[in-house]
């Protein structure tokens, strides 16, 4: 890889990751680097004015903070092909994120980006835009909106909690009316976030499927189900007479929903590029130490392997 160009986006409010951004910083402009730093946070977009002003393509974005900062470069780079190695300083889960032990020497993580002694994980992202009735053929009213972990659509108010009523539909088939907190169309990757607490399944994150999940339903037959990336799964909101149903893009608010519209929901055409650093990188080891199963804290000797 070569580093001519990079992105440094530090989690905004955290004095720790923008103090390794500015290490990370003076370190690629000693190696002849041009940098693009920034805090990237809720109030905080670097990435439109970052690509604004790029001379030349990016090679990279290291992003530092937690799953959320990670999150919000996906969204804005996945588009331009630009791969995020993204180390959880400041963050709290880290799922997406490389471990800060990983990026101490940094010096040395630079090295082996330019000798290519790195791997790069794709993963499936989702994208959704509003329409219009039931016409199949003319252009959103939106924009079109990324997410690597789901597209959520559910209401939102600042004075009660509101029941949504909302219809689903995959590949123009009705599937379902679902009463209760929302729904969640979710990627393996955010099959381990709002999915998995919402009771959906775990999803390998090598797969290219889609989870339909609704949240709190009120009635126990409604149960998530699992869906080939093909798919396109459309949305209705029923009933809205509030008018509060949202569109919801990794737990940020996209869009407001109108009665008469509805939301496709479909696997979008890019992917997420992370940078992984870890040797024998393991996912099955990532679930137990942050989901905290039961295996990382009973140690028991399995005796059979050394038959």
């Amino acid at each position: 890889m070569e580093l001519k160009q990079v992105i440094i986006s530090h989690k905004a409010g955290d004095p720790d990751s923008r103090k390794w951004a500015e290490r990370c910083a003076k370190e690629l402009d000693a190696l002849g680097c041009r940098v693009l730093m920034g805090p990237s946070g809720a109030k905080d977009n670097p990435y439109p004015v970052f690509l604004a002003s790029a001379t030349e393509p990016i090679d990279l974005a290291v992003v530092l903070g937690g799953d959320g900062t990670a999150l919000a470069a996906t969204r804005q780079l996945a588009a331009e092909g630009i791969p995020i190695l993204a180390v959880n300083i400041g963050g709290n889960l880290g799922f997406l994120t490389e471990s800060a032990d990983n990026f101490y020497d940094t010096q040395r993580v630079w090295e082996r980006l330019q000798g290519d002694r790195y791997a790069i994980q794709r993963r499936m992202m989702l994208q959704a835009a509003v329409y219009e009735g039931n016409q199949r053929f003319i252009p959103p009213v939106s924009d079109r909106f990324l997410a690597l972990n789901e597209i959520c659509i559910k209401p939102a108010s600042h004075d009660r909690m509101i029941t949504s009523k909302l219809e689903i539909e995959i590949d123009g088939e009705v599937v379902d009316q679902y009463q209760g907190d929302g729904l969640l169309v979710s990627t393996p990757t955010g099959s381990t976030c709002y999915n998995l607490s919402a009771n959906g399944p775990i999803i390998h994150e090598g797969m290219e499927a889609m989870t339909v999940t609704p949240i709190c339903p009120l009635s126990l037959s409604s149960r998530p189900i699992v869906i080939p990336s093909g798919c396109i799964v459309s949305v209705w909101p029923l009933a809205d007479y509030d008018l509060s149903t949202k569109l919801w893009t990794d737990g940020v608010m996209g869009t407001a929903i109108w009665p008469g519209h509805r939301v496709d929901v479909r696997m979008a055409d890019y992917q997420a590029k992370f940078i992984i650093l870890e040797e024998n990188h393991s996912y099955y080891r990532t679930l137990r130490n942050k989901l905290q199963w039961a295996g990382t804290r009973i140690e028991l000797d399995n005796n059979h392997r050394k038959n």
